[in-house]
């Protein structure tokens, strides 16, 4: 795979305590980066821009969807093929990018899932599977983590999957899209 086709975009809000580690963490599988400041009130900007990355700002906080968006947007628009989505909190770890890599060759996308986290409140545990279940349902797309933002998706697909949704919202949109078009997807 060629890396100067490959991109990580990294949206980020008020993330300066952990966006300068998973830069670090980032460039040692990925040389082009994106961190897309979401209108931060701290100093993610200027914590971002130490890693010598690419910074795109937004000057107030637009949401996820919104930041995100913006950082595929320019990520296609100077040729990346693969784009990988990870977030800035340190919840997804840049060592699973190589699972990820493998797994894109033969998919158009890759979602991520977080394994059963035995301190996530019962609310959250049987919403998560309720979600699942009804975008089998209605997509025809069965994954175990509809809401992990960890996804990696061709500039192909992504053309497809863009979203509208400026919030979190948009990471079930990316995947009611992905059932609409038939990917290819598979989990890591």
């Amino acid at each position: 795979m060629n890396r100067s086709n490959l991109w990580a975009v990294i949206p980020a809000y008020n993330e300066e305590k952990s966006i300068g580690n998973i830069i670090k963490e980032t460039k040692k599988y990925v040389s082009k980066i994106i961190v897309v400041d979401d209108g931060s009130r701290d100093n993610t900007y200027k914590v971002a821009k130490r890693g010598n990355v690419t910074v795109l700002r937004h000057i107030i906080n637009l949401g996820k969807g919104a930041a995100l968006k913006t950082g595929c947007d320019f990520a296609v628009k100077n040729n990346a093929q693969i784009i990988i989505a990870l977030d800035a909190d340190a919840q997804h770890d840049p060592k699973e990018i190589p699972n990820f890599l493998e797994s894109i060759k033969s998919n158009d996308m890759v979602f991520g899932y977080r394994k059963s986290n035995k301190k996530m409140p019962l609310i959250l545990k049987f919403g998560n599977w309720f979600i699942n279940k009804i975008i089998k349902l209605l997509y025809g797309v069965a994954i175990r983590d509809s809401q992990c933002g960890y996804r990696v998706f061709t500039s192909k697909a992504y053309k497809k999957i863009r979203w509208n949704a400026s919030n979190y919202s948009m990471e079930s949109e990316m995947v009611a899209k992905a059932g609409r078009y038939n990917l290819r997807y598979t989990e890591v």
